[in-house]
């Protein structure tokens, strides 16, 4: 089952992970060659298996987009860790694998018998990612939740939105995609040349709380340093003017437009025709257009809504000004043209949802890349594979662990 190509041939993985942070944390390294072997229950499914959206006209476990995203390139076994004898398996499973991964609330891998020291145990080299929401110990290490409540609990959610309102929240569970399967997957690679140098593995804990703190920008050391709490500015910045996302023609079509310095401000000036407004002493400089800012957007958006979004972006990146168009599902997946240059969609042929785009591999590595090369299990598909050619486990003991609901 291995690819000798990819750099993480040979590693293997049980990925106890379910939802999308620690399943995002565990397809990066089944996308660059790893042995992801994910545990799930017929009684106990991973949550995003019933997540639209659903391929077209079909129903059940396996047709979930998001589900059948996040575990590409993964191996899928059912196993009822309730039972003796599925606790007895996963020892098995251990004792011939790298890595054991989670991102359950504290305590719930200890219950079964799988807290980093009895896992040591079975291998004394085993690396272990956990991924608690507030961590392993702490008056707040029993609060669970994903990734919309730990944005809002790191700040993330306060500080988006309008000054004049009440925070808006980033619309997506950010942390789940952003930042903390990114740290986790970057930290399981840091355990693994650690254990190639010393022959010791590794328990990591990475809290989802702090490591989404790590994505707030300077508002934790501007409180630290000044006692500043950072609010919502909307679309704006303190160094840039204008700065924003400003109305095209069309039914909710919007390019931002972001201009940090005075070139940029003569280029942008330019392209919009240098109209006499630009010229006036209130724009002259940076300073002077930040404090006329309401104005100067109003301006901006003048001009903007005589255009498409497109044709806002192409003339001002063409001036060297930044700027992108707002992009709807519709526009990323079939109209970016720097997304379709560099492949970031790939489509994958399910054997139940049929064709699918999936998120490529974000990594462009020269000599080892990444790739997809199967889509994500059917519950239990590999169930004869793991069990038989993994675990050597005979036709007629995997037919009685059917029978008493070993395998449910």
């Amino acid at each position: 089952m291995h690819n000798k190509r990819l750099p993480l041939a040979g590693v293997r993985v049980v990925d106890f992970c379910w939802v999308t942070a620690g399943p995002m944390a565990t397809r990066n390294l089944a996308d660059f060659g790893a042995e992801v072997i994910k545990l799930e229950s017929r009684t106990r499914v991973d949550l995003v298996r019933g997540y639209p959206p659903l391929s077209e006209g079909k129903t059940g476990l396996n047709v979930s987009g998001p589900f059948n995203n996040y575990n590409r390139n993964k191996l899928g076994i059912t196993l009822n860790i309730g039972h003796p004898r599925g606790r007895d398996i996963v020892k098995r499973l251990v004792s011939i694998s790298d890595v054991v991964s989670d991102n359950f609330t504290p305590g719930t891998m200890s219950k079964w018998g799988f807290d980093y020291e009895r896992l040591r145990e079975i291998k004394p080299d085993i690396i272990v990612l956990s991924m608690p929401v507030m961590g392993n110990n702490g008056p707040r290490r029993s609060f669970g939740g994903y990734g919309m409540g730990i944005a809002a609990a790191a700040g993330i959610t306060y500080i988006t939105g309008s000054p004049r309102r009440m925070p808006v929240g980033i619309g997506t569970a950010y942390p789940d995609a952003g930042p903390n399967p990114r740290h986790a997957a970057i930290a399981v690679l840091a355990a693994l040349h650690y254990r190639n140098r010393t022959g010791k593995g590794q328990h990591i804990e990475l809290a989802q709380y702090e490591s989404t703190i790590c994505f707030t920008g300077t508002a934790v050391l501007d409180y630290t340093v000044n006692q500043r709490v950072q609010s919502r500015m909307g679309n704006r910045l303190p160094y840039a003017a204008p700065h924003g996302a400003y109305r095209c023609k069309g039914d909710e079509r919007w390019c931002v437009i972001a201009v940090f310095n005075e070139e940029e401000w003569r280029s942008f000036c330019q392209v919009i025709g240098n109209p006499p407004w630009t010229t006036e002493e209130k724009f002259a400089t940076l300073l002077r257009r930040k404090e006329n800012e309401d104005e100067l957007d109003h301006l901006v958006e003048e001009w903007t809504r005589q255009r498409t979004a497109e044709e806002v972006m192409m003339s001002m990146q063409r001036a060297g000004v930044a700027a992108g168009v707002v992009q709807n599902g519709q526009d990323l997946l079939e109209k970016d043209e720097q997304l379709r240059f560099r492949g970031h969609y790939v489509y994958m042929e399910h054997p139940e949802a049929g064709r699918i785009a999936h998120d490529n591999v974000p990594c462009k590595l020269s000599a080892t890349p990444g790739v997809l090369r199967r889509p994500a299990p059917i519950l239990g598909q590999d169930n004869e594979y793991v069990y038989g050619d993994l675990l050597g486990m005979t036709e007629d003991e995997m037919n009685q662990c059917y029978v008493d609901g070993v395998f449910d």
